[in-house]
């Protein structure tokens, strides 16, 4: 457990599943965690189903925190940093941005020379199997140690420098939805072969977990785990040739790059 009181500003999906992802893991109470959101109706299912503190107040909030998660939108940034600049700058806080496509050098001309770290969490966050990258800015560094804790808690941390963090949210943040649409589209080809919408998804979902597993427990690579199941004219063998001749890895890395390359001319 920690004693500190958490504010997140903008109670959407990341900034909910930060929340929930605290409690989850015991490292939090509700009743430490504050959620705003400019719409209270929005957000009202986390007090009522969650017990967590709510408000449309942004300033009300960070004076009851010592730690200030900014989960708004990238459109809504700066207004909501022009809002909380003198609260923020006069308090002791330690603020945490999730802001895609936000430095933290553009957080310092708001906010001035105070700890800001930037964070790029998944929405798996909320079952606490984020991968989440971190970067500093000097003051930030003082706090590594706990924030890196926090960010544990909920999954696996790396922290980086921050010129790798528009790679990192591609990667591990917009990842989430690739690995997604894989199971989407492995699903829907075990219903053209037979299985329910149910039972197929239920098999889609298990065979991306144990080999996610394969990987992370094993500390392999995926080559050596697919030698182990592509025989001599066997059926995976011909399965895996059959999707890399329709573009199966190429247009997934193109993918990738894709929005690498967004992230670039957003943050120029």
């Amino acid at each position: 457990m920690i004693s500190k009181n958490i504010a997140i500003l903008g109670g959407g999906n990341l900034g909910s599943s930060i929340a929930k992802g605290l409690v989850k893991s015991g490292l939090m109470t509700a009743d430490q965690i504050t959620i705003t959101n400019l719409e209270l109706e929005f957000i009202q299912h986390l007090k009522d189903e969650d017990g967590f503190n709510i408000t449309t107040d942004n300033v009300s909030a960070i004076n009851g925190a010592e730690i200030v998660i900014i989960a708004v939108k990238p459109t809504a940034a700066r207004a909501l940093l022009s809002q909380v600049k003198e609260t923020l700058v006069s308090g002791d806080h330690v603020v945490i941005s999730v802001i895609s496509g936000i430095k933290i050098n553009d957080l310092e001309e708001y906010l001035g020379d105070m700890p800001i770290i930037r964070a790029m969490p998944n929405t798996a966050i909320a079952i606490q199997e984020s991968m989440t990258a971190l970067s500093f800015n000097e003051k930030g560094l003082s706090y590594k140690e706990d924030v890196v804790n926090i960010f544990d808690q909920l999954g696996s941390t790396m922290v980086i420098p921050e010129a790798q963090m528009p790679a990192a949210t591609v990667l591990a943040s917009c990842g989430i939805a690739f690995a997604l649409r894989f199971l989407r589209a492995a699903s829907q080809g075990g219903i053209e072969i037979g299985f329910s919408s149910k039972l197929s998804q239920e098999i889609a979902a298990q065979i991306m977990k144990g080999a996610s597993k394969l990987i992370i427990e094993n500390n392999s690579h995926p080559e050596p785990e697919i030698d182990k199941v592509t025989t001599p004219l066997g059926v995976t063998i011909k399965s895996l040739n059959k999707m890399e001749y329709e573009g199966f890895s190429s247009s997934l890395i193109q993918g990738v790059v894709a929005g690498y390359n967004k992230i670039l001319e957003t943050e120029s």
